[in-house]
């Protein structure tokens, strides 16, 4: 009998393995190129009724902080987007952007967001072309994928 209950320990931790190797490999890679060229300018677009993101996350001491622009650039340069790629990588569930802060935040919670956000609801429901932009990088999308 103690030779069947190690080989059902035995089988049962080779399972537990495998799944765990099975799960990491489904997981999406956030693709850098897709977040320099369609998520980055989504921080800095003017939404109506609400103030860029930028404005509120440049000065934070929060989770989500942006890199500051140099005088009078309309873009990060190729370091500083680098450095927000980094920093908001944490703030997603790569494969999951209903459990991904940086896609909860922000969203309205009617439309499945979270109750609090100082800087107002950036996003009324999902629906947002900004919201789905974002989602598609947690999701994995790269420049070369086909728009949804």
């Amino acid at each position: 009998m103690p030779g069947r209950a190690l080989i059902a320990v035995a089988v049962l931790a080779a399972l537990a393995a495998s799944s765990s190797i099975a799960a990491v490999q489904d997981t999406p890679k956030l693709d850098y190129d897709y977040f320099k060229i369609r998520v980055e300018p989504i921080f800095l677009t003017k939404r109506p009724d609400h103030a860029r993101c930028y404005v509120c996350h440049v000065e934070s001491n929060n989770a989500f902080h942006l890199e500051r622009l140099a005088a009078g650039a309309q873009s990060w340069t190729e370091e500083q987007s680098r450095r927000n790629f980094e920093m908001i990588s944490i703030l997603v569930n790569p494969g999951d952007p209903d459990t991904s802060r940086l896609l909860l935040h922000p969203l309205a919670p009617e439309g499945g967001g979270d109750v609090f956000h100082s800087g107002g609801r950036q996003f009324s429901s999902k629906r947002d072309p900004a919201w789905r932009a974002l989602a598609a990088w947690v999701n994995g999308a790269t420049l070369a994928s086909p728009k949804k």
